[in-house]
C-alpha cells in the first residue's frame, strides 16, 4: 500500500482509457467550461445506488405507504439495481481481476433484501426494529471487505463512517431512516465524485 498517495483527491486526467470502459464525460458551460469531469462505469454504478438508496429511505421516513407495498417495491428496485450494477461494472471487473467484488456486493445486497423482507412479512420484531443498523452494517461489511481486497484506506474510512452512524442511531431514533439513507447515499455520491486510493492487480 502506497501511504504517500492521497486517500481522496480530485479526479486526475485519464491516461489509459482502455482500462476504463464505458466512461461518461460531463461538461457544463457554453463559452467557458465551468465544469468538466467524467464518470467511470464504477462511478455510474455508485451513482445508481445513491439514487436508489435516497429514494428508498426517504420514502420509508416520510411516506404513509404500508410496509408490505414498500417491501415489494424496494426489493424489485434493489434487484434491478444489482443487475444494472453487474452490467455496468463487469468489463471493468474482468480487466482488474475483481469479479469477486461484484459477487460479494451482490450477495450482500440480495441477502439484506431477503432478510428485510422476511422481517416485514413475518412481523419479526427483532429485524423490524433493527432495519437501519442492518443496512448500515451490511454496507460497512461490504466496504471493509472491499477495502481489504483493494488495499484502500478510503473505503476503510467509509466503512467506519457507517459503523459510526450505527452508534448514532439511538440518539436520532425518530429520524433513523433519514439518517441511514443520508449516510449510505452521501458516501456513494462522495466516492463517485472523487478519486480514492486503491491498489488492484490485473
Amino acid at each position: 500500500m502506497n501511504y504517500k498517495e492521497p486517500i481522496f483527491q480530485f479526479k486526475q486526467p485519464l491516461i489509459n482509457t482502455q482500462d476504463q470502459p464505458g466512461i461518461f464525460h460531463l461538461s457544463w458551460g457554453r463559452d467557458r467550461t465551468l465544469l468538466a469531469t467524467y464518470y467511470t462505469c464504477l462511478d455510474q454504478a455508485l451513482l445508481l445506488w445513491a439514487w436508489c438508496v435516497a429514494v428508498i429511505f426517504t420514502v420509508a421516513q416520510f411516506s404513509p405507504i404500508d410496509w408490505y407495498c414498500q417491501a415489494i417495491a424496494w426489493s424489485s428496485l434493489s434487484v434491478v439495481a444489482t443487475l444494472m450494477t453487474n452490467w455496468l461494472t463487469w468489463e471493468w471487473a474482468q480487466i482488474k481481476n475483481l469479479r469477486w467484488i461484484i459477487y460479494c456486493w451482490s450477495g450482500l445486497m440480495l441477502g439484506g433484501v431477503c432478510l428485510t423482507d422476511y422481517g416485514i412479512f413475518s412481523g419479526n420484531p427483532l429485524i423490524l426494529i433493527n432495519l437501519c443498523p442492518l443496512w448500515l452494517g451490511v454496507s460497512a461489511l461490504g466496504y471493509g471487505v472491499t477495502a481489504g481486497g483493494m488495499r484502500s484506506r478510503a473505503l476503510a474510512l467509509v466503512g467506519l463512517f457507517h459503523l459510526g452512524a450505527i452508534a448514532a442511531l439511538p440518539w436520532l431514533i425518530s429520524w433513523q431512516f433519514l439518517l441511514t439513507g443520508s449516510v449510505i447515499a452521501s458516501s456513494l455520491l462522495f466516492l463517485s465524485i472523487l478519486q480514492w486510493d486503491h491498489e488492484v492487480g490485473t
